[in-house]
């Protein structure tokens, strides 16, 4: 008999004895050294849902620098250590303004601006700026676009900042609606099937010569600025996991 486990406390408790075909349905929740356990139960068989690749994407955005760089801006790179940030020295002018990003922070908190690539190392080779982060080049002037993909609904909004570069509507951004363009949402649907994400968060970046990257991708976020409320956002998510879940079950 298939087991399901659908919230945190009973996977805790039945961890050890879940076996191939099984079922945890829902986000685990993990502490920063756990992601290997998502690798055990996908070892013994246990379906995810949703996919462990997309879960563990989804709380690192160092992971997603390794994953998706065909369609992030050119010298997107994840550091892990002085060695690595050494060789991205040569990458970037002595006066290009660099963009950080701490591994684990969301909602703009762990972006940082940096006068150069230089800075950045004298910081990190100082210990002010622990490891791991991604590097990445600043594009003054460039617009973003979050994009809310949950199955065959695809909502888009602008959002924009007057007072700093964090375009976050949690750091004072402001939201209005968009249009996407059809490569805007085929980017955004080759991410998610990169990432095995079943319904997702994606956040654009257009620069000023029009070009269009992606720049972060989650299972969830907030959604103020978006049309959708929270009700139709959740019973949405809902259909979407009960549909993994017939199929796994069907199988």
């Amino acid at each position: 008999m298939t087991t399901i486990i659908t919230d945190n406390k009973a996977l805790r408790r039945s961890y050890n004895v879940l076996q191939r075909g099984d079922v945890v349905f829902g986000r685990v929740s993990l502490r920063p050294s756990e992601e290997t356990l998502l690798a055990d139960l996908l070892s013994r068989g246990v379906h995810l849902i949703p996919s462990a690749l997309s879960q563990l994407a989804s709380r690192s955005k160092v992971l997603q620098a390794e994953l998706f760089g065909p369609w992030l801006p050119a010298r997107t790179l994840a550091i892990h250590d002085n060695h690595q940030l050494l060789e991205a020295l040569s990458l970037f002018g002595s006066g290009q303004k660099v963009i950080t990003k701490q591994d684990r922070k969301n909602a703009g908190m762990g972006i940082h601006l940096w006068a150069s690539i230089e800075d950045v190392f004298t910081h990190a080779t100082l210990g002010n700026l622990p490891y791991p982060f991604v590097l990445q080049s600043f594009y003054g002037g460039a617009k973003d676009i979050r994009v809310l993909v949950l199955g065959d609904y695809v909502e888009a909004y602008w959002r924009e900042n007057t007072a700093n570069f964090r375009n976050n509507l949690h750091c004072g951004g402001k939201s209005r609606p968009c249009a996407l363009t059809a490569e805007q949402e085929s980017i955004c649907r080759k991410v998610m099937a990169r990432g095995d994400f079943p319904y997702a968060h994606v956040d654009l970046m257009v620069t000023d010569q029009d070009e269009t990257y992606m720049l972060e991708v989650n299972l969830r976020g907030g959604i103020r600025g978006a049309i959708v409320n929270s009700k139709d956002y959740t019973a949405m998510i809902e259909v979407i996991h009960q549909s993994m879940l017939d199929k796994v079950l069907a199988s």
